[in-house]
């Protein structure tokens, strides 16, 4: 059993630092359940609330905590590992999956090159030629637990029904027939660290300002048109990279 031991050479914080874990992994302090408070961890063993502290800030740091203010500290719930050697750009496409009306959508919109000056510099679009997007929006989850906010911006020029086509729950290859020239060949990603703003707080769950891992990928066709503009952000405090690399 995991104790606070006041006469070892490890520093009391981080003795309370695994003792929480030890907690957390053997399920006595469940995922999303709140933890005792900083003066409940004081009196049952004996020791400052500078080193309770410092012991939660660091787990809130690491992750393996979160605060809700006026509510106390909870426990994180694990995170969902993504291998990148597996992920691709198509990964999140409406035009690749089998079933897009499948996805877990929350909003299908129209968005003008007007509105979004970068959606048509993304697509090639010259300034006085402004062009028309869906910008079809979905999260995924795991268990019931938000992870990631997805859109997916598909021109109307080449998709002219492909609103429609989704609420009508079509397959891929319905919404694709006679479209085969424009089927998604390629893929580029750029990948970057945000911050959660109010709207996207609203769908995945958490505070604004949070920490988000942002995947933008652009798909191309074999011609080398771009067919579909990705962006999908993912919960950091929830999802781990793993990068594998062989040489």
């Amino acid at each position: 059993m995991v104790d606070i031991n006041k006469y070892s050479n490890v520093p009391l914080y981080c003795q309370l630092k695994n003792l929480i874990l030890d907690k957390i992994e053997k399920g006595e302090f469940k995922a999303d359940s709140k933890i005792p408070s900083e003066q409940e961890f004081c009196e049952k063993y004996d020791i400052s609330r500078p080193t309770v502290r410092q012991a939660i800030n660091e787990l809130t740091a690491s992750g393996h905590l979160y605060k809700l203010k006026g509510k106390g500290t909870f426990v994180s719930t694990r995170k969902t590992h993504i291998h990148v050697k597996d992920y691709t750009g198509f990964t999140d496409s409406i035009l690749d999956s089998n079933n897009p009306a499948e996805k877990n959508i929350v909003s299908i919109e129209v968005v003008s090159s007007k509105q979004d000056e970068k959606l048509g510099e993304l697509f090639g679009l010259k300034p006085e030629m402004p062009g028309e997007f869906a910008a079809i929006t979905y999260i995924n989850n795991l268990g019931g637990d938000v992870f990631s906010l997805n859109t997916s911006y598909i021109p109307l020029y080449h998709f002219p029904d492909i609103c429609e086509d989704i609420r009508l729950k079509k397959p891929s290859h319905d919404i694709l027939r006679g479209k085969y020239p424009l089927i998604p060949s390629t893929s580029r990603s750029v990948l970057e660290v945000i911050y959660t703003d109010q709207k996207d707080a609203a769908y995945l769950k958490v505070q604004p300002g949070q920490p988000l891992i942002r995947v933008s990928n652009m798909l191309y066709a074999k011609n080398g048109q771009p067919v579909e503009y990705i962006v999908s952000k993912y919960r950091a405090d929830k999802c781990v990279l793993n990068f594998e690399n062989h040489k």
